[in-house]
Parts: structure tokens; C-alpha cells; sequence
């Protein structure tokens, strides 16, 4: 699976190759030719988001299929054991973050929400259509990886003055690319969610609370303030997660953090970045809100339900 970063060879003939390893040599080239550099795991979930309904194809990538399918006999092999797999993973986190915000919104208190580091997550897509013009939707990324999700964006057919993309530095202070310059075009009379999904695992403790306070201080503009993320925790680190986290800090090219060891620690750190009410809610022990999951993969991260008072 590590080959992809390999370039392809000089002299070779596609007409010769076979379709299995046409997908692969035409994964390779997406990779090295492509304009934007999009992560191994963002071309991964946007093909996983697409195989089970969730997504548009236009943000499913050649790369991202040539992953999951190089990965389907891991994720077959590590179910037979009783293992927690990737997929099923992903799909727990993905689903009670959007039922989170989903009840959220039913219940009036958010009617705008940015997403941070959206990458090719459906999920601006779906809830824009969703809930059309009473839902604004700001999904923010890096300079270039917010232009090629508008370019996606609008090969879906979707984006408008409701939903857009924007730049973003997530560890910025102020400035224009700055969460709090974001919020602050929002309308401060309605509630307002950031949500970050496949993110903090990737940053340090350090780099992490600092994003939590400018998250608070960015909502405490609005009169309702919710934060959504996933997180995983040193407790539910087996050994066989430390062991999958190393291959994927590899895969990814980066580390992997577990901040902090149990839920309450979690809690007392979202607490000193100032959310009043903060909750890491277990998948497995939500199937009221979004049906049955895999529950050895599940059990592998929490989602944290944070409001600011």
C-alpha cells in the first residue's frame, strides 16, 4: 500500500499492463501529477463515504479507489478476527457526528456550522441540501485544498451563497484565514457549529488545546456555541490500535497523538478552553441515533459533543 508514493516507472506501457495494475499505475500519476496535494486518508474516506451512500462521486478520486481496494483484505481479514477494520471505523465517527448535528439543528440551536479541514468530506453537500437556505455551511481548508474542493463542489452541482469554501489556518490567532475572522461573518443572532472531523490526532497536545480556545472563543459570538469532533483516548489504545495508529502515522507521514488518557482528562480539557458542557459520547451506546455499528471499531474513538454554555 506504501507504493504510492513511489513515482511510476519511466518506461512503461499502459496497453500492457492488466486492469488491476491499470487502477494502480493511473493512482500513481493522479498522485504525482495532481496540482493540489491531497492525503493518502482524504483520497481513502472520500471513496469510503462513496462505496456506502453517503458521498457524490465527483469527490471519490482514482487514488482514493485504488487505496480502499488495496485495503478491502485487511478490512476482511482484521472482521474475521473480531477487529476492529477501518471502514467500519470511519462509518461510526461519520455517523454520530452527523446525527449530532443533524438533532442540533432540529432543535433550532445551530443554523450555521463550519467545518474545518473539510477535505473531501460529503457532509457540507448533504446538509446543504438538506436544509437548503435555512442551513449556512462554511467548509474551510488550507489554500489549496479549498480551491479544489470548489472545484468539486461545483462539478456536484452544489455551493452557493449558503454553502461555500474558504481558507483557513487553524492554528492562527487572527488574520483573515483565522476561525474567529470566519465566525465573525457569520450572523451573531444564530447558534453556530465548528466541527473537525480526522483532524486532532494529527497535532500534538499543545497544538490541540490551542485550537479548542480559539473554537471557544470563535462561538462565544453566538448565543448557541457547539463543538464536534472526534477524538481517540490512551484507554482504548490496545495494543493492536498503538500498532494500527504506527501504520498509520506512517501511511500519512506523521505521528500520531493520543492526548489524553481517559474521557474525563479529555473533558477537563475542553473545559479549560472554555466549553461549559463538554461530553465524549461512544458510538456503540448511540444506535438510537444511528442504527447498528461495528462495535470493535467503534469502541476505537469518541466523539465529543462540546457547547459553550
Amino acid at each position: 500500500m506504501f507504493s504510492v508514493y513511489h513515482s511510476p516507472p519511466v518506461r512503461v506501457s499502459w496497453h500492457s499492463l492488466t486492469p488491476r495494475k491499470r487502477n494502480a499505475y493511473d493512482a500513481l500519476v493522479a498522485i504525482r501529477s495532481s496540482s493540489v496535494r491531497i492525503s493518502p486518508t482524504a483520497h481513502y474516506t472520500g471513496y469510503t463515504w462513496l462505496q456506502h451512500g453517503l458521498s457524490h462521486p465527483a469527490f471519490a478520486t482514482p487514488t482514493g479507489r485504488f487505496l480502499y481496494q488495496a485495503l478491502v483484505p485487511a478490512n476482511k481479514a482484521m472482521a474475521a478476527t473480531g477487529q476492529g477494520t477501518l471502514d467500519g471505523f470511519l462509518l461510526a465517527r461519520h455517523h454520530l457526528i452527523d446525527a449530532l448535528l443533524r438533532r442540533a439543528i432540529e432543535r433550532g440551536q445551530v443554523s450555521q456550522v463550519i467545518e474545518v479541514a473539510c477535505g473531501l468530506s460529503p457532509r457540507g453537500y448533504r446538509f446543504a441540501k438538506a436544509h437548503g437556505d435555512a442551513l449556512t455551511y462554511i467548509e474551510a481548508d488550507l489554500p489549496a485544498m479549498a480551491a479544489k474542493k470548489r472545484e468539486l463542489l461545483e462539478r456536484a452541482g452544489g455551493g452557493s451563497a449558503h454553502h461555500r469554501v474558504v481558507e483557513i489556518d487553524a492554528t492562527a490567532d487572527a488574520g483573515d484565514t483565522s476561525v474567529d475572522a470566519i465566525a465573525a461573518g457569520l450572523d451573531p443572532a444564530r447558534g453556530t457549529a465548528i466541527i473537525t472531523e480526522g483532524l486532532l490526532n494529527y497535532f500534538d497536545a499543545a497544538s490541540v488545546a490551542g485550537m479548542w480556545g480559539r473554537f471557544s472563543r470563535a462561538l462565544g459570538r453566538f448565543p448557541h456555541g457547539l463543538y464536534i469532533a472526534d477524538l481517540h483516548l490512551g484507554e482504548h489504545a490496545r495494543p493492536v490500535e498503538r500498532v494500527f495508529a504506527g501504520l498509520l502515522g506512517v501511511f500519512v507521514r506523521g505521528r500520531i497523538h493520543f492526548h489524553y488518557p481517559d474521557e474525563p482528562a479529555a473533558a477537563a480539557g475542553l473545559t479549560d478552553a472554555g466549553f461549559a458542557r463538554p461530553a465524549l459520547r461512544a458510538p456503540e451506546d448511540h444506535v438510537d441515533l444511528i442504527g447498528p455499528v461495528h462495535a470493535p471499531s467503534a469502541r476505537a474513538v469518541r466523539i465529543v459533543e462540546a457547547w459553550l454554555r
